[in-house]
């Protein structure tokens, strides 16, 4: 079965509309159901497309060239946000560097796409979701120009002999996420003896609720800071943001306070004086660029001899979930890696007053995850052996692992109060936890040029 009764755009789209109202188990004609990950998008193509499902380099439907995509959504404080990352293909080391992005086997096989979308719903059967949405999608200008950048940034360590460096941080939307069953799951790479992980060209889940949520359902608000999508033809949305800020490079808070007429001192002044920097007039966490990219904004603040006092905290984790995760698919490692991180940075002046110094994006080294995912293993090891608890006078200390255990990472207490808590697996409670980047390694992080 190779679908090729569906020659053109249309046909495919027309018998992907079909199925919506349909549930899962409506579609399922083989019992793919009872099988794992990656069970429903299979159905949809055997069961209700009639072809066998294959790693082919050709889009799914050759003679229409459009490939099939079937991605569930969630709901996230009233928002349709997507479940996770989109994957696409494989990524041949040994080929792909011979490619122009137009060649590239990406963009062959999913620059135009049918994507179908269920809700997800915890605790539902797979059988009971229900496909709602079938649109025929093509990538607007504006995206293909962050994506062809993207490729080229991965390509552009393929060719330099690091491809087993690579990140999902790496890039805005297109990633190289990781595919395999495990670690060991690895492939040759052109120009080094190194071994790389076996990845796969994906759209962030970032990427994929924009995509979701401005052309599947339509609902999409969030302010723009490049107003002209022409201007990434030329230039990088990293550079567009550089070259916004820089005019204000030297100025003091209060200068900023008057020049962006902001009368009071909030808590987040420094976050919203950076995005009056760059042209919004809501918050920066918000932008629709930075949520298309997974760019988080973070204000440090240095102070006059060039310490940082803060840590860096993540939310906090259910002792009884993690340790049920594996690191491939676990809460940290797909909030880290796929993320880019975007410092804004203030120094105080010998006046104490802080003075905008500059930004500085950044994206987890490869070697600097692995240490994370180390302490993310121990952690889970302390939980499941039971967590050593000790009473100081009016604190309550615990051994999982401490910042002077790792140059990276480490857990500790991020919650309101002492009675602020999760249950422990042997029914203890414990003040809620987290992961926090060392201040430490955030200083490191600033100091690299």
């Amino acid at each position: 079965m190779d679908g090729s009764t569906y020659d053109t755009p249309a046909k495919v789209l027309k018998r992907a509309q079909e199925a919506i109202g349909k549930k899962i188990k409506e579609i399922d004609k083989t019992g793919r159901l009872e099988t794992g990950k990656g069970a429903i998008g299979t159905i949809i193509e055997e069961s209700w497309f009639g072809y066998s499902p294959n790693s082919a380099a050709e889009p799914d439907f050759s003679k229409a060239g459009v490939e099939l995509k079937v991605t569930p959504y969630k709901y996230i404080s009233g928002r349709v946000s997507a479940k996770e990352r989109l994957v696409c293909n494989i990524i041949d080391y040994m080929s792909e560097h011979e490619k122009t992005f137009e060649s590239s086997s990406f963009w062959h096989k999913c620059k135009k796409m049918v994507i179908m979308s269920y809700e997800y719903k915890e605790g539902v059967a797979k059988g009971e979701f229900v496909i709602d949405k079938a649109v025929l999608f093509a990538f607007p200008d504006e995206y293909r120009a962050v994506i062809k950048n993207d490729w080229e940034k991965i390509v552009s360590k393929i060719r330099a002999g690091e491809a087993h460096l690579l990140t999902e941080g790496d890039t805005l939307y297109l990633a190289a996420c990781t595919k395999g069953k495990d670690s060991s799951s690895v492939r040759r790479q052109p120009f080094s003896d190194i071994p790389a992980k076996q990845r796969a060209y994906s759209l962030k889940a970032s990427f994929m609720t924009n995509i979701l949520r401005r052309y599947i359902f339509g609902n999409e608000d969030d302010e723009n800071i490049i107003k002209d999508w022409r201007l990434l033809e030329t230039n990088s949305l990293e550079e567009i943001v550089e070259q916004k800020v820089s005019r204000y490079i030297g100025k003091t808070q209060h200068e900023l306070k008057e020049y962006f007429s902001i009368a009071s001192y909030p808590k987040n002044l420094n976050m919203l004086l950076f995005s009056r920097m760059i042209g919004l007039t809501g918050s920066a966490e918000n932008a629709h660029e930075f949520r298309n990219a997974n760019i988080i904004p973070k204000t440090i603040c240095v102070d006059k001899n060039g310490g940082i006092k803060e840590s860096m905290s993540f939310p906090a984790f259910r002792f009884c979930d993690i340790i049920n995760e594996t690191w491939e698919d676990s809460e940290l490692r797909n909030l880290i890696e796929p993320a880019r991180f975007l410092f804004v940075i203030f120094k105080k002046n010998d006046a104490d007053e802080p003075v905008f110094e500059r930004i500085k994006f950044w994206n987890i080294p490869a070697d600097d995850l692995e240490e994370v995912k180390n302490v993310w293993e121990r952690t889970i090891d302390i939980i499941k052996s039971g967590v050593q608890l000790q009473i100081d006078g009016n604190q309550t200390k615990n051994n999982l692992p401490k910042a002077t255990e790792s140059p990276v990472a480490h857990v500790r207490p991020h919650a309101r109060n002492k009675a602020d808590t999760y249950p422990l697996p042997d029914g203890r409670e414990l003040t809620k936890q987290c992961f926090w980047f060392n201040s430490s390694y955030v200083k490191k992080i600033i100091d690299e040029s």
